[in-house]
């Protein structure tokens, strides 16, 4: 898998455990392992500027994600396709800022909004109860899993960040 991030906030970021933890959500989810996704951090400014554009929405927000090959998590029995998963835009200034009201670091705020981020790239959304249901859940238990697998590697010595 090809996972590419670019830091442009200006702001300090864990590069290094975003790309780890995409990469961990992409094996999860099956995603072919030649799928490309983006992810960029950018400013206040950018990030408001794309809102409006993009969304037709007034000042900053968390994390943007836009599609490109609308990749699916494939079925049991199915193989993966191959293609752009996309890109996703996220404002670590936005971040930061939100993290304590949802009593996260702003890391861990970082990683949830990555993750809710990819899988709007792969077709989930949050418009109706059962849409927002199974996205949150999924989400969830992708977070879990990754806490996981990092306090196993960290019991064992391996470090994860």
């Amino acid at each position: 898998m090809t996972v590419e991030i670019n830091n442009e906030s200006g702001l300090e970021v864990d590069t290094t455990g975003l790309l780890r933890l995409a990469d961990f959500v992409l094996e999860k989810l099956r995603i072919h392992p030649q799928a490309e996704l983006s992810v960029v951090c950018v400013d206040e400014d950018t990030m408001t500027a794309y809102h409006e554009k993009y969304m037709n929405e007034p000042g900053p927000t968390d994390v943007l994600s836009f599609p490109m090959d609308e990749l699916r998590p494939p079925a049991e029995d199915e193989e993966a396709p191959e293609g752009l998963l996309g890109d996703i835009v996220l404002c670590p200034a936005v971040t930061a800022r939100q993290a304590a009201e949802h009593h996260r670091t702003a890391d861990a705020e970082a990683e949830y909004l990555l993750v809710h981020g990819m899988l709007h790239l792969l077709g989930y959304d949050h418009g109706t109860a059962q849409e927002q249901a199974e996205m949150f859940g999924l989400k969830d238990d992708l977070l879990a899993a990754w806490a996981d697998e990092r306090a196993q590697r960290s019991a064992r010595g391996t470090r994860v960040r």
